[in-house]
């Protein structure tokens, strides 16, 4: 198994160069630093010798992939890319345009989103495989029925409205948690209490479809029908059998969004005001600074790669049958 973790490790190197080069190309060749210049001068007729001051301030004055001008290593070292893309796979994630240290924001504003987003996470797991168990114990009925049109009828309806219902049903009208904002410490959990229950009820529909139709695809299975044969209660044959050998498909999906949690989420922060990494990539859209974006991108790159990784590790830990070679 280390020889195929080792082997993922390296593919995962000309991923992450690829995702770069495309990345640094939307920024620096679609939207050349001239244009970049102009978005953040914010003036229709900019002069070229404030465009020129802009660039030459931030190194966007140099060229994008090779330096003439230069001699030795110099002539890969000294460019954009080098300087502005390839510098992100040592984590020099540079500076913001107000000169903030993006690293030391990104690991602020991560005890936030993970504040956030994990009891989200767990939560949103539980309560829906638990719905989708019940569902699945009394299938074909008239429960299940109901159930399952709560569950279209909640995956139809937009993030925003629970956001916004949320905040004005529990926030204005009962007055139980405030409305937005973020305290450190323990105050912290009057500020997380509606993000949160949001967050879960927001997912509950989409996930319980898809855990239903897992459970549902493995209880005609011969063994589920030999477990009831030798007497088990159904609970027992639900939790012990059909649960345990759905953890595979289950896991496909939910492993892969652990490393989203590291990322924040976008609606939920901005709406409720926590200062989180999802915030931050909206205010650093909002603002056009590049730096933190193309810093954004590349995080979640890597984020995404490891929860591929870690996808395929927990396949052999939850079925012994699966080995890595």
């Amino acid at each position: 198994m280390f020889a195929y973790l080792a082997r993922r490790l390296l593919y995962a190197i000309p991923i992450l160069i690829g995702v770069n080069i495309v990345t640094f190309a939307l920024f620096f060749v679609v939207n050349t630093p001239d244009d970049m210049a102009r978005m953040q001068l914010g003036v229709r007729r900019v002069t070229q010798e404030a465009i020129d001051k802009w660039k030459m301030e931030r190194g966007y004055d140099k060229p994008l992939f090779v330096n003439d001008r230069a001699k030795g290593l110099d002539t890969l070292t000294d460019t954009i890319f080098f300087t502005k893309s390839a510098r992100l796979f040592i984590g020099d994630f540079g500076r913001a345009e107000d000169g903030r240290d993006i690293s030391k924001e990104i690991a602020s504003r991560m005890g936030p989103s993970l504040a956030v987003a994990v009891p989200t996470f767990i939560l949103g797991l539980f309560v829906a495989v638990s719905f989708a168990l019940l569902l699945v114990f009394f299938r074909a009925s008239r429960l299940d029925f109901l159930g399952v049109v709560l569950c279209v009828a909640m995956m139809s309806i937009s993030g925003l409205f629970y956001i916004i219902g949320g905040q004005y049903l529990v926030s204005r009208l009962l007055r139980l948690v405030p409305i937005s904002g973020y305290a450190a410490g323990l105050d912290a959990w009057k500020f997380l209490i509606l993000p949160v229950v949001v967050g879960v009820v927001s997912g509950i529909g989409a996930s319980t479809r898809l855990y239903r139709a897992f459970f549902l695809e493995e209880i005609g299975r011969d063994y589920v029908r030999t477990a009831r044969a030798k007497g088990l209660p159904e609970p027992l044959v639900l939790f012990r059998h059909v649960l345990r050998n759905t953890l595979v498909p289950v896991l496909t999906g939910v492993v892969v969004v652990i490393p989203l949690l590291f990322m924040g989420s976008l609606l939920t922060e901005s709406f409720f005001g926590i200062p989180g990494l999802g915030s931050y990539t909206i205010d650093a859209i909002r603002a056009q600074d590049f730096s933190i974006v193309r810093a954004m991108v590349f995080i979640g790159s890597v984020l995404y790669i490891v929860g591929l990784l870690l996808t395929d590790i927990s396949y052999v830990l939850v079925d012994p049958r699966i080995r890595l070679e």
